[in-house]
């Protein structure tokens, strides 16, 4: 397995980072690496996410678990490897929560491939959780 996680403080409360992420259509205001995305079904457990990064492909991160308005989890099925994102976001005090985005990378070819498209998926987590943050205290 490979994996990676990133977080950010941020004065806003869990319930509107929630409202940004069930609002899957409006994720390009925030992540600027989205060239086209659509929810098919529910923001919840069994919906798909089709997403479509500048310059690349379609694919589908099928919904693994949301509980509002602590966290939501994707995977990506590329055959020989699934790609999991865990998108938390947890109240530290009622000033200040922490918005964390944890990647695992398992399948057969995890330990080979992991290290070669991990870094490559998870290297704008940090500018994506800094807009995130700064959207939802907006």
């Amino acid at each position: 397995m490979w994996t990676t996680e990133h977080n950010i403080e941020t004065s806003a409360a869990p319930e509107e980072i929630w409202r940004l992420w069930a609002d899957v259509g409006g994720w390009p205001e925030w992540n600027g690496d989205i060239e086209r995305i659509e929810l098919v079904g529910a923001f919840a457990a069994g919906g798909t996410i089709v997403i479509t990064p500048i310059g690349q492909e379609p694919n589908d991160l099928r919904i693994a678990d949301a509980v509002e308005p602590e966290l939501f989890v994707d995977d990506a099925d590329l055959g020989e490897i699934v790609v999991r994102t865990i998108h938390r976001a947890q109240r530290l005090d009622p000033e200040r929560a922490r918005i964390t985005y944890r990647m695992e990378i398992t399948g057969p070819a995890a330990d080979t491939l992991g290290p070669q498209i991990g870094p490559e998926i998870s290297a704008d987590f940090p500018q994506t959780l800094a807009a995130l943050a700064e959207r939802a205290e907006g």
